[in-house]
């Protein structure tokens, strides 16, 4: 985008439409969905930050994921559905989506934050992807929007299931308490009941003495997959 039109929002918001093809009836939403609150002083005419509307779009996200993914496996149980929506909105899965559209070169934001890389911050970045779904939500409703995300997921989704979703639900567990709380979990054996030729084994899994999830099964192994299975599904709810 050229430089001259960083000093207009109204430019940077029609130069954003053409070039994907959108066209906004209601132009204060899409003004709002790609203003970041540190351009508010810097601007005082414009309407506000697009805060309101990162979180309506997180929510619209989340909804025509699992509709997505709700009909894309109609076998597929809830818990490898969870994993899957999870996968597809994180923060980072959903900057990537704002980058393949160049979606910071159109953030209206101020100097200070702009010097400071925040066109490139991954949490810049998919909040406003976030707030953008939700104008267009708001716009043209959940059909448009729900055309205008699938292009995204379907790529994402072969991703997903040729990378992530084929290791091990302790493989996967661990990563998230890595990314998330910087924590390694641990897997504690609560119960062992039954003769020796048909054990049945509890285990917990838990960061800090904190029990994520519980798992039963014949054999330790099988039990704490169980148990990393469970938290995944618990920590992808919350």
């Amino acid at each position: 985008m050229d430089s001259n039109l960083l000093e207009n929002p109204y430019q940077i918001a029609r130069a954003f439409q053409q070039r994907l093809g959108l066209h906004f009836s209601d132009q204060s939403l899409i003004l709002r969905a790609l203003t970041h609150r540190s351009s508010v002083n810097e601007h005082p005419f414009l309407v506000g930050d697009n805060e309101r509307l990162e979180f309506l779009g997180d929510a619209v996200i989340g909804f025509i994921a699992a509709d997505f993914l709700y009909h894309r496996f109609p076998e597929e149980r809830e818990g490898s559905l969870t994993a899957m929506r999870s996968f597809l909105v994180r923060k980072e899965t959903l900057a990537r989506f704002a980058r393949h559209i160049d979606l910071g070169s159109a953030i209206i934001m101020g100097r200070g934050e702009a010097e400071s890389g925040g066109r490139e911050r991954d949490s810049v970045l998919s909040s406003t992807f976030e707030a953008l779904v939700g104008a267009l939500y708001l716009d043209q409703g959940i059909r448009a929007t729900r055309e205008f995300l699938l292009p995204f997921f379907r790529p994402e989704l072969e991703h997903i299931q040729s990378d992530q979703l084929t290791k091990d639900a302790k493989s996967r567990f661990q990563e998230w308490a890595q990314a998330e709380l910087k924590k390694t979990p641990t897997y504690v054996t609560v119960d062992a009941s039954g003769p020796d030729h048909d054990r049945q084994f509890t285990i917990e899994v838990r960061i800090d003495d904190v029990a994520y999830g519980v798992g039963v099964g014949r054999s330790k192994q099988q039990a704490a997959q169980a148990a990393a299975q469970d938290a995944l599904a618990r920590v992808h709810r919350t």
